[in-house]
């Protein structure tokens, strides 16, 4: 528009005062000149394009989506590579206690548990509640032996025991940063990690002592979801997790994604949206969690759940209110719908205006005239941007989503 308006002006004033100078009759193309004034004024367009958003975005919250801006709805809509998280995005974030093991003869199972659920009772994080309940399903008493307990981000808990130090968390940090040696685990780690369960590693005085496997079932909507956008034709699924590459690859197979990145740390997490996206992807980020939100910030459009960090809410550019995966390709739809609707308005817009600038300027429309159809226009493309962009209902639209699983 901001193009459009000075070089409507200027033409305009051409036509007033250019032609009178080579066939005279000043009078009559000044007249025109008013006519192409009132027909090109762009209003279908400036009304049509927010309102479309409007319509868009209030369809959506119908549905139980929040889109927070109309260029999240068309970033939705141009969304080509769809990026998940795994824990609390694909499972539903209420993981339990599978298997516990003990590395060391020193050491029975259910004492390796104890500990644990001493160090994990201090941080309300979902794997950390899930240790706690172990130990209380098995009346497992944990006094406080340890000292002050460490927590690091995305990496495990620090502490001392005994006067020795004692870590429990990922084997990056177990492993690479505290300098403690898994290999002579592998053969347990891995029969852990192939049933697609995460791997908690317990390590005291420098020697890995036991292992705990953590199951975080899959949603019941995962599967189906993942298949559903294969359909509407996006062609790159990714997944993300911090766990080991063998629970990530069983994940994968279980979802049918084939693309997925394993062991990766919060910033790695936004490192890879970054460089998917300056392969010239437009980048679709779906998580939940604290850890989440640099990989949020870095996609073209971030999408998180209701259930999920408060953090990770503000930091989304859409929230799915239902914290039900089913309302992403809903979603994805919404935005499509509403582009497409754009669109429409924009050709519809340019041909009647063009029609009536012809009519205008051969003299067989007149000002009034003239200004009756434009109007007429902006009514009928204001009237088709806030039309329902899905059919029926749309808040009982949803449902539907899942017809293809049936």
């Amino acid at each position: 528009v901001r193009y459009y308006t000075p070089l409507v002006g200027i033409a305009a004033l051409m036509l007033g005062i250019v032609p009178p100078l080579f066939v005279g009759d000043g009078a009559n193309w000044i007249h025109r000149a008013l006519i192409f004034l009132v027909i090109s004024c762009p209003c279908a367009l400036v009304i049509s394009v927010p309102l479309s958003f409007f319509g868009g975005i209030g369809g959506a919250s119908k549905c139980g989506i929040l889109v927070k801006g109309g260029n999240y709805m068309e970033a939705l809509a141009h969304a080509e590579l769809v990026v998940f998280d795994k824990t609390g995005t694909l499972t539903v974030s209420s993981p339990k206690v599978a298997e516990v093991v003990s590395l060391d003869p020193d050491w029975t199972e259910d004492e390796v548990l104890k500990i644990s659920a001493c160090l994990e009772e201090h941080f309300p994080h979902p794997v950390a509640r899930a240790v706690v309940k172990a130990a209380e399903q098995k009346n497992l008493a944990h006094e406080e032996e340890h000292a002050e307990v460490e927590y690091i981000v995305g990496h495990g808990i620090a502490s001392k025991l005994r006067g020795q130090h004692l870590v429990i968390g990922s084997r990056h940090f177990v492993e690479e940063d505290e300098g403690v040696s898994c290999a002579f685990a592998q053969n347990q780690i891995e029969a852990i990690a192939s049933k697609g369960h995460s791997v908690l590693y317990l390590a005291m005085g420098q020697k890995l002592i036991g292992l705990i496997g953590i199951e975080d079932p899959l949603r019941d909507e995962s599967k189906y979801v993942i298949a559903r956008l294969r359909q509407m034709g996006i062609p790159h699924i990714v997944m993300i997790t911090g766990d080991g590459e063998k629970t990530a690859a069983n994940v994968a197979a279980r979802l049918g994604i084939t693309e997925f990145y394993s062991q990766v740390l919060p910033d790695g997490k936004s490192a890879i949206v970054s460089r998917l996206g300056k392969e010239g992807r437009r980048v679709l980020m779906i998580g939940d969690g604290i850890n989440d939100t640099p990989a949020l910030s870095a996609a073209s459009v971030g999408v998180s759940l209701s259930d999920g960090a408060d953090l990770a809410k503000e930091v989304a550019s859409v929230v799915l209110l239902g914290s039900d995966l089913t309302h992403l390709p809903l979603a994805l739809e919404l935005g499509r719908r509403t582009y497409a609707r754009i669109k429409t308005n924009f050709r519809t817009t340019i041909g009647l205006n063009t029609a009536y600038l012809v009519g205008g300027l051969a003299g067989l429309i007149m000002p009034a005239t003239g200004a009756v159809l434009h109007n007429a226009t902006t009514l009928g493309v204001a009237w088709n941007a806030q039309r329902a962009k899905l059919p029926g209902d749309t808040s009982d639209y949803a449902p539907f989503l899942l017809e293809f699983a049936q």
